[in-house]
């Protein structure tokens, strides 16, 4: 299957919105809880300007996207890697952190952060990346995993 990892146009801005969200509620959080998650699930055309944000995709469309910045002169965060349901469990997700590591690897910076979502921290452990410390979320009893690889 060939797999097109390209820079994001503001067009696709909807597009990974409504995906985002998808993705988001493949862990069953509902539609009510979603909606709460609207400003932080919506990828704005500033927001797509400002950062590095690649999709991936293959003849049938976009599978998932991937976002991130530069937080210190060392450190780049990654804010956001979203595979669409569909392609939850088939390997897309990994092709596209594999690709976003090798990006890093080949760069100065010394250290990847991020904060997952509960659910995919075994998912980001995989890869070498270690709990640094929990966040408390705004769902009582449940903590963001905060998370460090270096490089």
């Amino acid at each position: 299957m060939d797999i097109i990892i390209e820079s994001v146009k503001a067009d696709d801005r909807e597009e990974l919105t409504e995906l985002t969200k998808r993705s988001k509620n493949y862990w069953n959080y509902g539609t009510e809880q979603i909606e709460k998650w609207r400003d932080e699930l919506t990828l704005a055309e500033e927001y797509i300007i400002s950062n590095h944000v690649y999709k991936a995709q293959t003849k049938k469309g976009i599978f998932g996207f991937c976002a991130y910045y530069m937080e210190d002169i060392i450190t780049i965060k990654l804010h956001y890697l979203f595979i669409h349901p569909r392609y939850i469990g088939k390997g897309f997700g990994k092709f596209l952190i594999t690709d976003f590591l090798n990006r890093m690897t080949n760069s100065r910076y010394k250290r990847l952060v991020l904060d997952a979502d509960p659910h995919a921290e075994k998912f980001y452990e995989q890869f070498g990346y270690k709990v640094l410390r929990k966040l408390e979320s705004s769902i009582t009893d449940r903590y963001l995993p905060i998370m460090e690889l270096k490089i």
